[in-house]
């Protein structure tokens, strides 16, 4: 068939282990949304050497808790029309080499290992012929066209990783080559996708998929004991705290400037994250890592929900789905301003400096607002995955009908 009306097989190539799934990921939603009406293999990030050798990242150890939860199969059926890979073959760890020939002789053969795979999963499955979508890897994915042969593949383009050095390193130069020879690049906001089009014509923005069914103010009865004890007024923020994506300062001056403001952080912190200086303020609460059903009933307890996002060449571009969670509960919301946050100014204060940031938080304190909390709820259901997944299946069809081919 040539278009997508009826059911097609998918495969997908992720970043995001379909075993961590206390991370949000826009990978296993989209999966999840496109086996609605479809069949969907995920394929889950294939371990190296130095992850398998490694005693302090832990990701083989999650890898081998995973495939034994599942009696030991690497190929199981994980939900309805939904099947998950864990590659049982190593690549190898070649990041290190310099961008040369003999990097590309290994990279293809990473590839080929990694297509292997794929191919007797396919096989099993009785597939005949599948879209393949490359969740943002331009190592790893660069050689799965030619390796794959799919009948369309799809470059998923979600976050800037060339600002980071693993990625910069060989990215740098593989990723606009990756991103030419696709034959579509779908990406969750209008920065990426313009960047895309430098490479490739086809280059469309999909919006950005959430799962909002937990926030949902109505369903909130009790707040939580931790929460209860801290005064207000009471500004927050829940997520990774990072220092590469987490303004650290912002967060200590907006402490530092009303005392009288109480700021409660929610996540886990990293090495990067000024932790310790913003736990010395008598203001600032960290009530650390929150399992994702628990974190409605905070985001309900707090006055204003804020997203101090330090601006750089990695978060320049992203979406942040914490946004559309903050609004699906109603609450008023002040974030940086970004190319992706106009998409939300008719509901988000927008700030582009601390003395900014500090004044619209005041705004929201003293009653002036720019939404109503059912605007805000309304506007925040209309970014769905159903939304984001039928702008990429539209996109496909439209391809398919320029270029008709065999799915």
């Amino acid at each position: 068939m040539n278009k997508l009306s009826g059911r097609t097989n998918f495969v997908i190539t992720s970043r995001q282990p379909w075993e961590e799934k206390q991370l949000g990921s826009n990978i296993r939603d989209m999966a999840r949304t496109l086996s609605e009406h479809h069949s969907v293999l995920f394929v889950n990030e294939p371990l190296d050497w130095s992850a398998r050798l490694s005693k302090k990242s832990g990701r083989a150890q999650r890898r081998d808790e995973f495939v034994a939860e599942n009696q030991g199969k690497h190929l199981f059926q994980a939900e309805p029309n939904l099947w998950v890979l864990s590659p049982q073959s190593l690549l190898g760890s070649f990041n290190w080499l310099p961008d040369t020939p003999l990097y590309d002789w290994a990279n293809r053969y990473n590839g080929t290992v990694l297509s292997n795979e794929i191919k007797l999963a396919v096989k099993e499955l009785g597939w005949k012929s599948f879209v393949l979508i490359n969740d943002n890897d331009m190592l790893q994915g660069f050689y799965l066209k030619e390796l794959l042969k799919p009948a369309v593949y799809v470059y998923y383009l979600r976050d800037n990783f060339l600002a980071v050095d693993f990625w910069k390193r060989h990215g740098e130069r593989l990723e606009p080559l990756l991103m030419s020879k696709v034959d579509l690049v779908a990406s969750n906001s209008l920065y990426l996708a313009n960047q895309a089009a430098r490479y490739n014509p086809r280059s469309v923005y999909v919006g950005q998929g959430c799962d909002l069914k937990m926030f949902d103010p109505a369903a909130i009865h009790e707040i939580p004991a931790d929460m209860a004890a801290i005064p207000y007024p009471r500004i927050g923020y829940a997520g990774a705290l990072t220092g590469l994506r987490l303004d650290g300062g912002l967060i200590e001056t907006v402490a530092r400037q009303r005392p009288d403001w109480q700021v409660v952080l929610i996540g886990a912190t990293d090495d990067s994250f000024p932790t310790e200086r913003l736990k010395a303020l008598p203001n600032v609460t960290f009530l650390g890592s929150k399992s994702p059903h628990q974190i409605p009933a905070y985001l309900a307890a707090m006055d204003v929900l804020i997203n101090p996002q330090v601006l750089n060449e990695v978060t320049i571009g992203n979406y942040p789905r914490k946004i559309d969670e903050y609004l699906a509960m109603g609450k008023p919301v002040v974030a940086g301003k970004t190319e992706t946050m106009a998409l939300f100014d008719q509901h988000v204060y927008l700030a582009e400096n601390a003395e900014q940031f500090v004044a619209r938080i005041a705004d929201v304190l003293n009653g002036k607002i720019l939404s109503s909390p059912d605007e805000r709820i309304a506007f925040a259901w209309e970014h769905t995955w159903a939304n984001s997944v039928g702008a990429l299946t539209d996109a496909i069809d439209q391809l398919l009908v320029s270029q008709p081919q065999t799915i």
